[in-house]
């Protein structure tokens, strides 16, 4: 088989950002006096920042508000910001098989390294800003063996890139939509991560 590279989404399939990103859309609020719930916000994790900036702002203030948004994000959402269950575990296995590590996310790449960093986890490319079959491109260009991810865009984009998308049910997507959306497999949470990747492997030496 190829030399094995694994794609991970970041926001709710590595980390659970939500505490964060609340406090950096409450602290939006306070700098700009225009409401965003906060909570709702964190619900649907996954789409563009700018799509959830919409949600709240008139069109001609979009711009602005995501660049306030980021320039807050470092003070309030990368400390409350924790591993999910099994991630460090899941990088670790992708190593272990003698193989690489690449966060792929919507988040900017350069916010993004800020929570990798902060944690300690051991990533050896990232690549941001991107969404849905735009992650294909970056997938595709790092030789990607899988992606994983929480969200159907995810299955997306394992799909765009010809390569099997493994989802996990911890962000806003159920199980059975994940399914629809073309997962090879769907797990609880990334701690059945290690023991998917080996099926995979041996899959793909048999073939």
């Amino acid at each position: 088989m190829p030399p094995l590279m694994v794609g991970f989404d970041l926001d709710m399939t590595l980390v659970d950002s939500r505490p964060g990103i609340a406090a950096a859309f409450r602290a939006l609020t306070a700098r700009t006096g225009v409401h965003v719930d906060a909570e709702a916000a964190v619900a649907r994790l996954g789409p563009p920042l700018r799509t959830e900036i919409a949600r709240w702002f008139p069109p001609e203030q979009v711009e602005e508000a995501v660049l306030t948004y980021r320039e807050l994000y470092p003070a309030y959402a990368i400390t409350p910001t924790v591993p999910m269950p099994g991630a460090a575990a899941a990088i670790t296995a992708v190593h272990e098989r003698g193989g690489r590590v690449m966060v792929v996310t919507a988040k900017l790449g350069r916010l993004a390294k800020l929570h990798l960093d902060h944690l300690g986890l051991a990533v050896d490319e990232l690549a941001g800003d991107l969404f849905a079959d735009q992650k294909a491109t970056a997938l595709r260009e790092h030789g990607a063996t899988l992606y994983v991810g929480d969200h159907v865009a995810d299955m997306v984009a394992a799909r765009a890139a010809g390569i099997p998308g493994v989802a996990v049910a911890t962000g806003p997507c159920p199980a059975g939509d994940l399914r629809d959306a073309g997962a090879y497999a769907v797990l609880d949470d990334l701690t059945g991560f290690p023991g998917a990747l080996d099926r995979i492997i041996r899959l793909a030496l048999e073939q």
